[in-house]
């Protein structure tokens, strides 16, 4: 990584230095570049509030270098699917990053004008990672311990964050996600305690909590616009969503007879908290994907589409919505899988429907989560040998034939059909493939058994029988 990150280096700010001039007062150039190792896509894309402004194809060394003539200063975004970062840009900045997609965040690294402040969120987001990985445990805890633990923890980060403030010197206007970094993760903390100590260990905490334990809340700006598409902020609206309306409900995330009046809840709650038109939308849009994905009721999706409609304003969104719930209503048990173009090793388009003549366990993968495809196909060969009726078919999602098909070889899974996925976009709203996890079962005529199903929950063995 230092190799291929001190070789862009001194290849690519050539081109800043050879550009250099006086800025005037409405200059807004901008230079984004750097390098990906792996890339899993031969382009990456550019945005502003979770919407594309533009395409950056990679070249051959799997570099790249955009000049943007009027870049606005504020907060963009990069995608490489699957992942994605944030970058902040003053006016004239001219960033490089270089990446690994093997390690995707834990690569990322920003050379150039503008990258102390950009280094700074990478390491303030991987500061608030590697504690979420710590937080099992600690929302075990007894009120007192919790609290103290998650106060340390936050007045660590904040010293750090003043430091770099310090240094830096960075603008009020990246100061606002900056501490919104900082303080989102630890309010969801918060909002997170009651429900998952509740779940986790038996014990209801809520009557033991201090009077001013949600006072936090009332520092909040539920409609700074800046935050519609802001991770930490959508992440931390979820959390006290679901904590307020499981308190009104009584109803739990993991309820699904009942989760239909915990969303609808959610729908209402949003209605009244949020008076900026943009963000409600937005989070009524995350509350329909969010629903629609884990409760596939017919009955049920109606009922909450209607109440949906009757809030939201983003028409455009509505289609999009609607369009998914009438996906799910088509993918109810007994109906025809619907069909799709696969492609096999040897380049051959293939249907689903000419494949699906036994019964069938149909899963998914991804290059970029090495340990899920292990498994996976670990799981499905187990699964193959006391299920001889079934035939298990793996979905590969990449773009890269050649790269698929070399992995298969180098793994060399047995009895297992390997397709790679033609159209990603086609699978994605037919069958509604928004989680890598998922899977399908049919019979030995294609029509659906089950279609909402994990390969690893507990009891899905029993769902072979």
């Amino acid at each position: 990584m230092l190799k291929s990150y001190y070789l862009i280096f001194l290849v690519v700010p050539m081109f800043f230095v050879s550009c250099k001039k006086e800025h005037g007062k409405d200059d807004f150039v901008a230079y984004f570049g750097g390098e990906i190792s792996n890339p899993t896509s031969p382009y990456i894309i550019f945005c502003k509030d979770s919407e594309p402004i533009d395409t950056i194809i990679l070249n051959k060394d799997n570099t790249f270098l955009k000049r943007f003539d009027s870049l606005t200063p504020g907060l963009y975004s990069f995608k490489h699917e699957p992942e994605y970062q944030y970058v902040y840009f003053e006016k004239n900045d001219s960033l490089l990053v270089t990446i690994n997609t093997k390690d995707f965040d834990q690569s990322v690294v920003f050379s150039g004008k503008g990258d102390d402040k950009n280094n700074f969120l990478m390491e303030l987001y991987l500061k608030n990672e590697a504690d979420r990985n710590k937080m099992f445990t600690v929302l075990d805890y007894g009120f007192k311990e919790f609290s103290k633990n998650i106060d340390s923890s936050y007045q660590s980060k904040e010293t750090y964050y003043q430091k770099k403030k310090e240094q830096i010197k960075w603008s009020e206007e990246f100061d606002l996600y900056a501490k919104a970094t900082l303080d989102f993760y630890h309010f969801s903390k918060k909002e997170v305690y009651p429900m998952v100590h509740k779940m986790r260990t038996g014990e209801d905490v809520r009557n033991k909590l201090p009077k001013d334990y949600f006072q936090f809340r009332n520092q909040i700006d539920f409609n700074n616009d800046k935050f519609t598409n802001f991770s930490p902020f959508v992440k931390y609206l979820t959390n006290m969503l679901n904590n307020i309306t499981m308190n009104k409900t009584g109803v739990t995330e993991n309820d699904l007879n009942t989760s239909l009046a915990l969303n609808i809840e959610k729908l209402n709650v949003a209605d009244t908290l949020f008076k900026n038109i943009k963000i409600k939308n937005t989070i009524l849009n995350n509350i329909a994907f969010a629903y629609l994905l884990e409760d596939q009721n017919i009955s049920n999706i109606q009922k909450f589409l209607s109440r949906f409609n009757e809030i939201s304003t983003d028409k455009s969104k509505h289609n999009e919505i609607s369009k998914m719930g009438d996906a799910i209503q088509s993918l109810k048990v007994g109906n025809e899988l619907p069909n799709i173009k696969l492609m096999d090793p040897d380049y051959n388009i293939v249907e689903i429907k000419s494949i699906l003549k036994k019964k069938s366990v149909i899963f998914f993968w991804t290059d970029c989560l090495d340990s899920h495809m292990i498994a996976a196909h670990k799981k499905v060969i187990e699964l193959e040998k006391k299920h001889k009726n079934y035939q298990f078919i793996a979905i590969n999602v990449d773009e890269s034939h050649s790269k698929w098909v070399s992995e298969m070889k180098n793994s060399k899974f047995e009895n297992v059909k390997e397709f790679r996925c033609v159209n990603f976009e086609e699978l994605k709203q037919k069958w509604v493939i928004n989680k890598i996890h998922r899977t399908i079962i049919t019979d030995e005529n294609g029509f659906i058994n089950n279609a909402f199903v994990s390969l690893f929950d507990v009891n899905f063995e029993k769902l072979l029988k």
